[in-house]
């Protein structure tokens, strides 16, 4: 029964129900986020390039096992167990991670701003044979 208490008593505490909330929602902006870079930003830079489609930059390490019906693409070929290299992929998931990144890095900075600084406790006295050598030093020096 000592394992219950001590999960009951964990749980209860403030910091995890922080942390609970602070999962889900960072869970739901990671989506939009990623709808974000994957419907917006991807194809934007798309068409900037030169109407280049980020899904369907892939380069084939190996002949599908199945036969492909159609044109082939990235989801077809990968449905008929070709190995690809999905490097348009990667980088629609790198620039996701970067905006994630760059939110919560100013996310931290605002949070840190509002809490300022708390003030500096004063400063502990100096011991008192301190105080006597640095009599003794300013009286040698004269």
């Amino acid at each position: 029964m000592g394992m219950v208490q001590e999960f009951r008593e964990f749980i209860s505490k403030g910091n995890v129900m922080d942390l609970a909330v602070g999962v889900i929602i960072g869970g739901a902006f990671g989506k939009i986020v990623d709808s974000l870079v994957k419907d917006i930003i991807m194809p934007l830079i798309g068409k900037v390039i030169g109407n280049v489609n980020f899904s369907e930059m892939y380069i084939q390490l190996s002949p599908p096992v199945k036969a492909v019906e159609g044109i082939p693409t990235y989801e077809s070929l990968t449905k008929a167990g070709a190995s690809l290299l999905a490097y348009g992929n990667f980088l629609t998931i790198l620039i996701n991670f970067l905006i994630l990144a760059f939110v919560i890095f100013q996310m931290v900075k605002i949070v840190n701003r509002l809490k300022g600084s708390a003030p500096d406790a004063a400063p502990a006295p100096t011991p008192e044979d301190i105080v006597l050598l640095r009599e003794i030093r300013d009286n040698l020096k004269k």
